[in-house]
């Protein structure tokens, strides 16, 4: 198992960093060249600039049983397909029973958009958020490494 780090943009990463530390696994960050990123006990994967560029070279890299961090539900189906586990930055774990309900609802978001309309707004994080990331990370860490036994 290794800890695949969608970066761009993600308020999680020294939190995702401590789980990875915890539980010795490696933490693969993920980031265009608009963002420096260097941690500690973290590989950075540094793409060209690009609507995608970082999403696709993480889906490219994961592989089945490593833990995807990522707010994008499009790489979620897609490192779920590839049998990897994948987690928001709320805590939400993506699976199989919710990831199609998210993507038509960001279909249906999107033409909203597209015709005019407006959605609602992302509202300030909070600490609790950190924490539900952090404890359902650390929940989902033990899980993964349970099932290799």
């Amino acid at each position: 198992m290794r800890i695949l780090i969608d970066a761009d943009a993600c308020p999680v990463v020294r939190q995702a960093l401590a789980i990875a530390k915890k539980y010795v696994v490696e933490a693969i960050l993920f980031c265009d060249t608009s963002h420096v990123m260097e941690y500690e006990r973290a590989v950075t994967v540094t793409v060209g600039q690009g609507g995608d560029a970082a999403d696709f070279a993480l889906v490219n890299r994961t592989e089945a049983g490593d833990l995807v961090v990522t707010q994008d539900y499009g790489v979620a189906a897609m490192a779920l397909a590839k049998g990897a586990y994948c987690l928001n930055q709320n805590g939400m774990v993506y699976d199989n029973n919710n990831i199609d309900t998210l993507l038509l609802d960001r279909y249906v978001a999107k033409k909203v958009r597209m015709a005019g309309g407006r959605t609602t707004n992302a509202k300030k994080r909070k600490k609790e958020a950190d924490e539900a990331f952090s404890k359902a990370l650390d929940t989902l860490c033990q899980k993964i490494i349970n099932s290799e036994k």
